[in-house]
C-alpha cells in the first residue's frame, strides 16, 4: 500500500512538473510575439521621414513663412522758373525744352521707384503769358520735362502757388492731368482736394500731402480754399489720419524756413514735430532755397520719422553761394509680413548732391573737378545730424 502511494505522488509531481514547463513556454511565446508586433509594427528609420508632418507642424511651418518686399522713394528740390531759365530753353518753333539742362542728372532722378519734386512756380502755359520773379507763371513743358526725367509725383504747395490766380492753376492741373502726373497741394476742387493721392509700389502704399507756410501775402478767392494747402496742426493731423487708413507709408511735404538760412528754425523744428507725431513716415522740407540737414526724428509712440528739413534748389535761375546746390534725397522702404505680423521699416538714407551752374545747366556735384572742396563741405553739412548718410544711390 506504501509503494502505491509512493507511486502516485511521484506520479503528481512529474505531471506538475510537465504543465509548468508547458505554461512557461507558452507564455514565452506569447511574449515573444508581442515584442515581435511591436518590431514590426515600427518602421524603418528611413521610412518614418517620409510620413508627412502632422497638420499642426505644417501649419506652424506656414506661419513662419517671411515675406519681404522694399521700394525706394527719392525727392529732389526746388525747380523755380525764372526768365533767365526759360528764355534760353525757347525753340524757334515758340515751344520750350528744357531737357538740356538737366540730362546729365537724369540718371539719378530715374534711379529709384518713385521720384517727388518740388513745382514751386505754376505752369500756366504760355497762352496767359508767362512771367518770372515776383509773380512766377512757367511753360507747360516744365512739367514735359520732370515727366521725361523720371518724377511721379509733385508738390505744388508754395509762397509762389498764388501768383498768378485761379486761372493759372487751373490751368496747371489741367496740364498735368495731360501728363498723368500725380500732383498734391493745390486743387482745383473740394473733391479733388479731398482726394489722398496714393501710389503703390512693390506692394508697399505710399500717401502724399503738401503744406506751406504761405503765400506771400495773397489770399485765395472766398469759398475756394481748396486751391492751396496751408500749414495748419490740425489740418494736418486729419489728413495724416485719413491718409494712414489707406497707406502704408505717409510723405509730407512742407515749404517752410527761411529764406537762405542753412539750418532750421525752430518754427520748422515745431512743424516738423507735430507732423510727425501725427504720423508722417517721412517729411520733406523746401523753400529755403540752400540745403539744411537731414536727421531721425523720434516721435512720441517710439518710432521714428526721416526728415529732410531742406533740398534746395535742383533748377533755378538762382547761381549765388549755396543756392546753386540741390541734390536727390533716396530712401528706403521695406515691408516684411511674417506671423500674420506686419512691419514697415524705413533705412538707408541717400543723398547725391547736385549744381547749376552759370548756364543753369544741372549735374552731380561730385563730378565737378573745381568743385571738390566743396563737395565735402556738403557732405558734412547734410550729414552732421545723419552720420549714416550716405552719398551714392543704390
Amino acid at each position: 500500500m506504501k509503494k502505491v502511494i509512493i507511486y502516485i505522488a511521484i506520479f503528481i509531481v512529474i505531471l506538475s512538473g510537465i504543465t509548468f514547463y508547458v505554461n512557461s513556454q507558452q507564455t514565452k511565446n506569447t511574449e515573444s510575439t508581442i515584442l515581435k508586433k511591436g518590431v514590426e509594427n515600427k518602421p524603418p528609420s528611413s521610412q518614418i521621414e517620409d510620413i508627412p508632418k502632422p497638420l499642426q507642424e505644417q501649419e506652424q511651418i506656414q506661419k513662419e513663412e517671411k515675406h519681404t518686399t522694399s521700394a525706394t522713394i527719392a525727392a529732389i528740390g526746388d525747380i523755380l522758373i525764372h526768365d533767365r531759365v526759360y528764355e534760353p530753353a525757347k525753340l524757334e518753333n515758340g515751344e520750350y525744352d528744357f531737357m538740356p539742362y538737366v540730362k546729365e542728372v537724369q540718371q539719378l532722378t530715374e534711379s529709384s521707384d518713385l521720384t517727388i519734386a518740388n513745382q514751386e512756380t505754376v505752369i500756366g502755359g504760355q497762352e496767359i503769358g508767362l512771367s518770372s520773379y515776383p509773380s512766377f507763371n512757367s511753360p507747360f513743358e516744365v512739367g514735359d520735362t520732370l515727366k521725361e526725367i523720371g518724377i511721379d509725383v509733385v508738390t505744388l504747395a508754395n509762397n509762389h502757388t498764388l501768383d498768378r490766380g485761379e486761372k493759372a492753376i487751373k490751368s496747371g492741373i489741367s496740364h498735368w492731368k495731360e501728363l498723368n502726373m500725380v500732383y498734391t497741394g493745390s486743387y482745383e476742387s473740394t473733391d479733388d482736394r479731398n482726394k489722398i493721392r496714393i501710389i503703390d509700389k512693390n506692394d508697399i502704399s505710399f500717401a502724399f500731402l503738401a503744406y506751406t507756410y504761405g503765400t506771400n501775402g495773397i489770399t485765395p478767392p472766398k469759398g475756394k480754399p481748396y486751391l492751396v494747402n496751408y500749414i495748419e496742426e490740425e489740418t494736418i493731423r486729419n489728413d495724416i489720419k485719413e491718409a494712414k487708413k489707406n497707406a502704408d507709408i505717409v510723405v509730407v511735404s512742407l515749404h517752410f524756413g527761411k529764406e537762405y538760412e542753412r539750418m532750421p528754425n525752430d518754427f520748422q523744428k515745431n512743424v516738423v514735430a507735430y507732423t510727425a507725431n501725427a504720423g508722417a513716415d517721412i517729411i520733406i522740407g523746401h523753400h529755403p532755397h540752400v540745403l539744411q540737414p537731414m536727421e531721425w526724428f523720434e516721435r512720441e509712440n517710439g518710432e521714428r520719422t526721416f526728415v529732410a528739413y531742406s533740398l534746395g534748389n535742383f533748377l533755378s535761375g538762382q547761381t549765388e553761394d549755396y543756392r546753386d546746390i540741390g541734390g536727390v534725397m533716396q530712401i528706403t522702404v521695406e515691408k516684411t509680413l511674417e506671423n500674420d505680423k506686419e512691419t514697415i521699416t524705413i533705412k538707408n538714407p541717400v543723398f547725391v548732391p547736385t549744381y547749376v551752374n552759370e548756364n543753369y545747366f544741372v549735374s552731380p556735384l561730385e563730378t565737378e573737378p573745381n568743385m571738390q572742396k566743396l563737395y565735402k563741405e556738403i557732405k558734412s553739412h547734410m550729414n552732421q545730424w545723419l552720420p549714416e548718410l550716405q552719398f551714392s544711390l543704390h
